[in-house]
This record gives structure tokens, sequence and C-alpha cells, in this order.
């Protein structure tokens, strides 16, 4: 087997992948390896021909293919090295990888190492789903590749389950194409996606979305004929009396996103349970040295944009390490979600640097503010009028504030 070795692997070729291999090359990095098992780079962008990319990145709406299109060029134009249709079979925790490429079996030794790797959608198996197993149940990305890559027209009468944003927009689009799209159900009581999509991809066509209801049941031999749905309790138990068949001969699922995390734990990344990502620091190194994690895989974004921004960052964090830069000598300072905070990201900082916290609430609120303290001592307050699930939300913390911090905590201010 052939081994090679490299200053800086980065596996993924999506929009984090992409944005964080230029912002190497940028920071003065020559010797830098994108990994991308599809045969185009792009990522889930290639499919997503919508508009409403990069309004914040480039202050325009632009489909999927547009923005990734731009980073492409960029990549290009700056002679970054990419092996593309190849798969990472391994990794280990000294940053060794075993690839699977065109050119056979290689063994890559990198100084460090980017995870891109982006999500996988749970399936009807991953729910659980009872009843039959006819054809016709699709997930929504499956769908949204079949129709907008492969000109492939899967189904007229459709049934979405879960309102993800991916299957808000692939209600529109079976719309669009001539499709009835019966409805959208939603086991949470509140939407799953962006508002602007529930108003953009539902209201303006019409399409009903019926919340605290799910699928209970899946009929038919060959073909999908119908499902059975029901509303559900505040503890998410069907209530009986409410089931219907609702006639449909295909079953689209919205109904999450899961990060490929799987080199990750081979490699000895510790995950966190709330994001199903890797823990990491203000710098987004995990506990692995010199192994850090961006985009998707780290946790879910709603939002291209700030996968695009986080990943430059995480960038720059590679090289500064590879240039030997050392770590802050402060232990670093532990950042816990407390009142209606779902989670945190960065899960640690060192205090000596300005640092973007990411977060999610657990609930929809309205005139809120999201609360950073530190033993009481408020260190940052952000205002909002709406606060939900579905937004990811990001508050600036400042070193100055936060040099003699022992522990922040994140919370909503009511």
């Amino acid at each position: 087997m052939q081994t090679i070795e490299r200053d800086l692997v980065i596996i993924g070729g999506g929009p984090a992948g992409l944005a964080a291999a230029v912002s190497a090359r940028k920071n003065g990095l020559d010797d830098i390896l994108l990994i991308e098992r599809d045969r185009i780079l792009g990522g889930i962008l290639n499919q997503c021909i919508h508009d409403g990319f990069g309004l914040h990145t480039f202050k325009q709406a632009l489909t999927g293919p547009e923005y990734a299109q731009r980073f492409i060029d960029e990549f290009t134009a700056l002679g970054i090295d990419a092996l593309l249709d190849t798969i990472v079979l391994s990794l280990d925790n000294n940053r060794t990888l075993t690839v699977s490429s065109k050119k056979g079996f290689i063994r890559i030794r990198a100084r460090a190492i980017i995870l891109a790797m982006g999500c996988r959608e749970r399936t009807a198996g991953a729910i659980s789903l009872p009843g039959t197993r006819p054809s016709g149940v699709y997930t929504a990305g499956a769908a949204q590749n079949f129709v907008n890559l492969q000109n492939i027209m899967i189904g007229k009468h459709v049934v979405i389950l879960g309102s993800g944003d991916i299957g808000l927009i692939m209600a529109r689009r079976m719309t669009l194409e001539g499709a009835k799209v019966e409805a959208v159900f939603e086991l949470l009581p509140t939407p799953s996606g962006l508002a602007r999509n529930v108003r953009q991809c539902l209201d303006d066509y019409g399409i009903p979305l019926f919340l605290s209801t799910s699928v209970f049941e899946l009929h038919g031999k060959d073909r999908l004929t119908g499902v059975t749905v029901a509303r559900v309790d505040d503890r998410f138990q069907m209530i009986p009396e409410t089931r219907r068949l609702v006639p449909c001969d295909t079953l689209l699922l919205s109904v999450g996103l899961i990060p490929e995390n799987e080199l990750s734990l081979s490699a000895g990344v510790r995950l966190e349970p709330a994001t199903s990502g890797a823990s990491v620091d203000d710098r987004f190194m995990t506990n692995v040295p010199g192994v850090f994690s961006c985009g998707n895989v780290l946790h879910v974004h709603d939002l291209v944009d700030h996968v695009s921004e986080e990943a430059g960052l995480v960038g720059w964090c590679a090289v500064r390490y590879l240039e030997g830069e050392p770590s802050p000598e402060k232990a670093f300072i532990p950042v816990v979600p407390k009142a209606d905070i779902r989670y945190v990201l960065p899960q640690t900082i060192s205090g000596k640097e300005d640092v973007t916290i990411s977060l999610r609430v657990t609930r929809p609120m309205r005139n809120a503010a999201v609360l950073v303290t530190d033993q009481g001592r408020k260190v940052a307050r952000k205002k909002l009028v709406r606060l939900h699930p579905a937004e990811m939300i990001r508050i600036k913390v400042k070193a100055k504030d936060i040099e003699t911090a022992e522990k922040l905590e994140v919370s909503v201010q009511c």
C-alpha cells in the first residue's frame, strides 16, 4: 500500500470542507489535501437548486450550486489538491487515514485533520415506522436527488412526515413538478424548519401542516397506498380516536439529520450527546490533538453561510496549530447550557480570544434574551424578538470580559 504524508487533510468536499481548505491556503499553508467521496465537489448543495443561499456571505440570494461554485472556483484557482471519488475507510488517533480511490488503497499520515463529513438523514428504519414495506418511501434528501439531479418523478400523491427544512422545500418542489402534496405532518407542537420556509413552501402553496400529528402505519404491498396518521398527546403518545387514513403513493421523511461521525469515533474523538458531534474548544479542536471539526458534522446548521464562516475559522486554526502556536496556558473554561438552552458550542474556551458561542433553545419564545454569565456576573447578553429551536443563535463574547472567568453559563432571560 502506498503511504504519503501531508500537512493538512480535509475529509469532505461540501461547503465546510471547501471553505476550510480555501481559508487554510489563504493563511499561508501550501500542503493541503481534500478528500471527497463523490465525483464532484460541492456536497449536498449540488442538489439544492432553490435559492436563498449566500444572503450573509455574498449579500445576494444564490441557488445551492451557485453558492458552491463560488467556493469551487476559488478552491481551483488556489491550486489545492483534491482526491475525488475517494472513500476514507479508517482514521486512527495518530491522524493516519486509509483511503480507497481509483488509484487503489492509500495510507495517508497527516499532521492535522479537519473533519467536514456533513450529515445523513434518518430513515424509516431509524424511526421504526410500523406497517408494510412497500416502495414509495424516501428520505426527503433522496427524493431531492432523484427529482433535481436525475430528473426522476417519484410519485403523484405525496405525504411528508416531519417539517424539517428539506421536507418543506420538497413539498414546494413536488407541487411545482405537478404532484399533489396531501399534507405535512409534524410530531412536535411547533415546526422543525425555518419560519421563512414554512411561509414560502407551505403557506404560499396552500399545503396544510398538521402539528402534534404523526404517521403510525404504512399501507400497501408493492407500492405505498396510504398512511395512517393520528394526533399525539403531550407525551407523544397516539390519541386512538384521531386515527385516520390518508391515501398516497409516496411518503417523504424529514425527521432529522445525524452527523456522520463514524470516522471521528474510530479516531477516539469524544462526542456530545446533545449534538451528536464532537466536543470542541474555541479553536474547534477535538480532544484528539490536531483533529478539528466543523460544519454539519459538528452540529447541524440551518444556514450554509454560517457553515462557511465557521469552517473558514477552523482552516485558520488548523494553520496556527501546524505553525506550532501553543495552546493557551490557562485551563479551558467550561461553557454550560442552563435554562431553556439545548446545547452550546464550543464546549470549552480559553478566555484568551474573542469567541462566538452557537446555541439552540429548547422551545419557542418571544421577546427574550440570551444571557452569558460567570458566577452571576453578566458577560454577554443578546436580546431577541423571536427564539425558536429551528434557528441557531450566535452570541459574541469578548476576551476582555472572560479573562478571569471560571465557568460560563448560558441561559434564556424572559
